[in-house]
């Protein structure tokens, strides 16, 4: 099946990151795009999904505004995370109808990406019975949580690969408490591959998992039009 991606360059503000997934996921619903994947990292951001709870905040709003984090309650499944540089998310914008109407086989397919990206590059990863997302022997490394409307996804997952830890020291990561966070750089260490190679591993395995072949974008570069004009603004900026 073709489908599109659109890579950013630039962390982008979690506001408008999620401002361009909703007029995609309208698109989408309404056949005017084509399926459509999202990869791109976040300026520091905490969100909180719809079993989200507020006692996993362990900062005041006033705190996270001082340490220049963006507080959001999303309606995604899930709990509480953190985005920051150095964290590749992956929002996929996907018709799951018809054979693919099976919300926890995406689930297993997002895992199933992540687990593959992380083979790649000499990293073992799994899942854990009764938890989403990929897990290594140093801890979490993938968090997923999406939602579905009319049959299109939203939302996604994210996957540490030199992201600074500390924005998880601010929260109660995913709601489990005591349980650690890893990034392929606390693994690897100066072996750490670099975030483009990352990217296209992500992407790679999502089109094979997916099976969705995709024909890849820059948002930098030029864009389809009907694709550019949910993504971009009349001065040519990120909406």
């Amino acid at each position: 099946m073709k489908a599109w991606s659109v890579s950013f360059s630039n962390p982008v503000p979690y506001r408008q990151g999620l401002d361009i997934q909703r007029r995609l996921l309208k698109a989408r619903q309404d056949g005017l795009i084509p399926d459509t994947v999202l990869i791109l990292q976040h300026t520091p951001t905490v969100t909180l999904g719809n079993r989200g709870r507020d006692n996993y905040l362990l900062k005041t709003e006033a705190e996270y505004r001082e340490l220049g984090i963006d507080l959001f309650h999303v309606e995604r499944g899930g709990d509480v995370t953190f985005h920051g540089p150095g964290q590749w998310v992956l929002y996929p914008i996907l018709y799951l109808g018809g054979n693919d109407a099976d919300s926890h086989g995406y689930l297993n397919n997002l895992e199933e990406t992540a687990i593959r990206t992380l083979a790649d590059h000499g990293i073992e990863g799994f899942r854990r019975e009764g938890k989403s997302g990929a897990w290594t022997q140093a801890g979490k490394i993938a968090a997923i949580g999406f939602r579905l409307k009319k049959w299109v996804s939203f939302h996604g997952m994210s996957f540490n690969v030199a992201n600074d830890l500390m924005g998880f020291d601010t929260i109660v990561p995913c709601g489990l408490v005591g349980e650690p966070v890893a990034t392929m750089k606390t693994i690897l260490g100066d072996q750490c591959p670099e975030m483009p190679a990352v990217g296209d591993s992500l992407l790679n395995h999502f089109s094979t998992v997916c099976n969705r072949e995709l024909e890849r974008f820059d948002a930098d570069g030029e864009l389809p039009p009907d694709l550019a004009r949910f993504i971009v603004d009349e001065d040519s900026s990120f909406v």
